[in-house]
This record gives structure tokens, C-alpha cells and sequence, in this order.
């Protein structure tokens, strides 16, 4: 059986704020790679998956090292494009206490932002793959891209593959005239497997989401709400199989509560709370619940064992700086086990 997941996106420059300063305080920043599907992608390396990583990237040293890092992580290379004239950039200003984060990105004229459909051979990247990935970022950047997402969606259908898609909503992003609504509800119907915020799904669906509000682990949530609010998602995109939404509840910076659903063959699987009290950087945690339960999904038939999974790996994320969520499969199942105490593994 094919088990190869193909993620598609922009990989950037991250520089972010060293201490919790803020920009205007910094003489210097902090320097590394990342983007959503890169992400995802690295998260289902690390837990031992296989998979290829489509982007474009200038034929330069930022370039290059680009794919260093992505290969430094078992991560498949060989369809990267090169061309256009320069790196997507963010700039990245941590939380601390009630002050929130903030991004500032540098994406413009990319050579990512540039692709256009035709220049990718989707049927060459597929024809060894199971499932193709993608986000709505891709989309949000240009109409080229959207084009291109469209393109590849349907090449994967065509094809056999099952495609998984983030809906990765970035209002700052969408900027070319069109909403995300209007762009992405014809394409998400076209998804196997589904991952956003409840907040994300009430956006592109239009169905006020419950909204989650545990403040700790003993504290439970309106299943019965969330129950309701999965079959009315379902129901604009009957032909998807697994619905997973995240639940986030922040309190400051530092504290949040997590908790995680899989809607699938009409029925809703939930996790337990978790209660992350040392938030370190939770950049990417959406991602690593992207990047785990596309692994779960060939390592585990269970569906409470794949969403358990797949919150779990997403909770683990917030206690490591960076985009990448460097964890492996036992530390996983180490918290699953209750084994959250912060004590040293001899």
C-alpha cells in the first residue's frame, strides 16, 4: 500500500525577537526556517512517515539552505522548483503574559508566490503518493496559487490520492480582492481529510462554532454542541471522511487549555483537556496536529487512538520554540500514559 504524503507550500525565513522584545527594542533577531506544510511535513518525518515537500525557492544561498534543512529531516526534496527572485520572510514577536504575538510578513514577489499552474508536474509527484496536502495559505498569497492548488486537488483526485486540507486562515494574507469564503468553500469540497480551529470552520462554513472555554482538565466541554456544530460541517462537505478541529482556550501567553475532535462515519471522537501552563511558542501547533494525525493515519486503525494521538503531539508542540514539532512517536504516547509531570526520563 502507498503510504508517501506529499505537503505543498512556502518554506520562509522566521526572525523573531530575542528575550520577548518587542521590534521596535531589537538590534537583532533570531534566525530560522519554517511554513505550514514544512512544518506538517517535518512532524510526519520526525514521527518516521514518509514524505516529499513541494516548493519553489531561489537559486541562492537562502535557497539552499532551505533544503538542507528540510533534508536534515528525512524530508523528500527532489521536486523542489528553482527560480524566482527571492525567500518569503516573516518577522515574529513572542507573546508574554496578556500581550499577544506578532507576525509581520514579507512575502511579496516570493518565489514561491509566483508559481502558476503548469509549472508543477503533479502527475510526476503523485504517481508513488497516498496523500497530497495543502492549506489555505497557499491560496490566500494569489490567484496564481490558488489556480495552482485547484490543479493540484484535482490531479490528486484524478489520481487516487486522498487530499488533506488545513484551512490555515491568515486574514492578513488575503489581500487580491476575493474572500476566503469565495476562493476556499468550492475547493474544501473536494477534501478526504479536513484539520482547522473551530473559529477556522465557523469562518468558512458560516456555523457559529460553540466555542471552548475549559479553564482546566477537570472542566468539561458541550459535546453535545460540538456534536451538532461536526454535522452541520459535514454536511457542506459530505464526501469528507475525517473532520479534526482543534479547541483552544487561552487564558494569557503562558496558559492554555487544548483539546481536540475527529468527526468521521457520522459520529465524533473527543480527547480528553490538557492544560499547558508553560506555553513556550505555540507557532506551528496547528501544524504538528496536521503533520501527527496524517501519520496516524497509516499508523493507527483506531480513531480515538488518531485524534488522541494527534492532540497530544499538537499539546507537546507548545513547549518547543520554533515552527518544527521535534517530538517522537514515544514521547507521544508517554503523555497519553499521563506521564505529563515534567520529571527527568532516565
Amino acid at each position: 500500500m502507498k503510504k508517501k504524503i506529499v505537503t505543498f507550500g512556502e518554506i520562509m525565513l522566521r526572525l523573531t525577537t530575542p528575550d520577548n522584545l518587542r521590534m521596535q527594542q531589537s538590534r537583532e533577531f533570531l534566525v530560522n526556517y519554517g511554513g505550514s506544510e514544512a512544518n506538517v511535513a517535518i512532524s510526519i518525518a520526525n514521527f518516521g512517515g514518509e514524505v516529499e515537500y513541494i516548493t519553489r525557492l531561489p537559486d541562492n544561498a537562502l535557497g539552499e539552505t532551505c533544503v538542507s534543512e528540510l533534508r536534515s529531516h528525512n524530508i523528500g526534496t527532489k521536486h523542489i522548483l528553482t527560480g524566482g527572485k527571492r525567500l518569503g520572510t516573516y518577522y515574529m514577536e513572542k507573546a508574554a503574559a496578556m500581550r499577544n504575538s506578532k507576525v509581520i510578513y514579507d512575502r511579496e514577489g516570493s518565489a514561491f508566490s509566483d508559481l502558476k499552474p503548469g509549472m508543477i508536474d503533479w502527475k510526476e509527484i503523485f504517481k508513488d503518493a497516498a496523500i497530497f496536502h495543502w492549506s489555505g495559505i497557499d491560496a490566500a498569497l494569489t490567484p496564481g496559487l490558488a489556480a495552482v492548488c485547484k490543479e493540484a486537488i484535482d490531479t490528486a483526485r484524478e489520481m487516487g490520492l486522498l487530499v488533506s486540507y488545513d484551512i490555515n486562515y491568515r486574514k492578513n494574507l488575503w489581500n487580491y480582492g476575493k474572500t476566503a469564503q469565495e476562493v476556499m468553500r468550492p475547493l474544501m469540497t473536494a477534501s478526504d481529510i479536513m484539520f482547522g480551529s473551530e473559529g477556522e470552520y465557523a469562518m468558512l462554513t458560516g456555523i457559529p462554532a460553540p466555542g471552548f472555554k475549559a479553564k482546566t482538565i477537570s472542566e468539561g466541554y458541550d459535546l453535545a454542541a460540538y456534536e451538532e456544530f461536526c454535522c452541520a460541517i459535514s454536511a457542506q462537505v459530505p464526501d469528507c471522511k475525517h473532520i479534526y478541529i482543534a479547541l483552544r482556550n487561552v487564558m494569557s501567553s503562558e496558559h492554555h487549555t487544548f483539546a481536540g475532535l475527529l468527526y468521521s462515519n457520522g459520529t465524533m471522537k473527543h480527547t480528553r483537556v490538557f492544560d499547558i501552563d508553560n506555553v513556550v511558542d505555540c507557532v506551528g501547533v496547528g501544524d504538528a496536529f496536521c503533520g501527527a494525525l496524517l501519520y496516524a493515519h497509516f499508523a493507527f486503525e483506531d480513531e480515538q487512538k488518531r485524534v488522541d494521538f494527534s492532540t497530544a503531539a499538537s499539546v507537546l508542540k507548545n513547549t518547543i520554540a520554533g515552527d518544527y514539532n521535534i517530538v517522537k512517536v514515544n514521547e507521544v504516547e508517554g503523555l497519553l500514559a499521563k506521564d505529563e509531570n515534567g520529571e527527568v526520563a532516565r
